[in-house]
C-alpha cells in the first residue's frame, strides 16, 4: 500500500516539473531552424545544442572524432591555432587561450546578428557551405615529371579548409586595420555567407577550383 502511494506521489511530482527550454549558444542564439543545405557537409557540421562550446578535447583519441565537435567550437579551435599566413606577419595567435578565442567568436556573433538581423549560427553555416571547395589538385611524379591531377575533396577536408580560410581572412583583415579581430571575423563570415568575392575565403575556394579545373 505504501509503495503505491509513493509511486503516485512520484508521478505527481514528475508532472509538476517544468519543461526545460532548449539550449541556446551562450544563452542567446538558438539552434532551432538552422539548416545545412549542402548534403555533403550535413553529416560533418555538428549542430547539437550546447550552451558552452567547450568539449575539453574528448574527441582527441577518437579517429575522425572532430566530426562530433560542435561547429562553433571548431571555429574557436581554429582561431586558437598558431602559425603564420603566407605573405603576412603573425597575428592573432592564441595558442591555448581558448577563453580568449571564445570571447572573440561571441563578439563576432553579436556583430553578425546586429548587421544581418539573422541567427549568427545559420550565417556561419552558410559561410562554411559557400567557402568549402569541392575539388583540388594533387601532384604525382611520373618518370621525373611532376603532373597535377584534379581530385574530389572529402567532406571532412572541405569543412577543414572552409574554417581555415575564414580565420585566415579575418587575420588578414586585422593587419594594419583599426578594426578588432572580432569585427574582422564578423565581416569575413558575412561576406562568405553572401558568396561575395570580397571574402578571402571565397577567393581561395575559387582559386583552388580554377586550378583543379585546368588540371583535368
Amino acid at each position: 500500500m505504501e509503495s503505491e502511494e509513493i509511486a503516485e506521489e512520484r508521478e505527481g511530482n514528475s508532472q509538476e516539473l517544468p519543461i526545460s527550454p532548449s539550449l541556446k549558444l551562450f544563452g542567446k542564439w538558438s539552434y532551432e531552424g538552422v539548416i545545412v543545405r549542402d548534403p555533403g557537409l550535413r553529416a560533418y557540421i555538428n549542430l547539437k545544442p550546447v550552451y558552452f562550446p567547450h568539449t575539453f578535447g574528448r574527441h582527441e583519441k577518437v579517429r575522425f572524432g572532430k566530426a562530433n565537435v560542435p561547429i562553433v567550437e571548431r571555429l574557436i579551435n581554429r582561431l586558437m591555432a598558431p602559425g603564420r599566413e603566407k605573405g603576412t606577419k603573425k597575428i592573432g595567435s592564441m595558442g591555448g587561450k581558448k577563453f580568449t578565442a571564445m570571447k572573440i567568436v561571441r563578439q563576432a556573433f553579436e556583430i553578425v546578428e546586429k548587421r544581418t538581423g539573422e541567427n549568427p549560427i545559420q550565417i556561419l553555416v552558410r559561410a562554411l557551405e559557400n567557402a568549402a571547395p569541392r575539388e583540388e589538385t594533387v601532384e604525382i611524379r611520373q618518370g621525373g615529371i611532376i603532373r597535377r591531377y584534379a581530385v574530389d575533396i572529402s567532406p571532412q577536408r572541405r569543412l577543414d579548409l572552409a574554417l581555415k580560410f575564414l580565420v585566415a581572412g579575418a587575420r588578414r583583415r586585422a593587419i594594419g586595420s583599426p578594426l578588432s579581430i572580432a569585427e574582422c571575423l564578423a565581416e569575413e563570415i558575412i561576406l562568405a555567407a553572401r558568396n561575395s568575392m570580397d571574402s578571402y575565403a571565397i577567393k581561395k575556394k575559387v582559386e583552388i577550383e580554377r586550378i583543379a579545373e585546368a588540371s583535368r
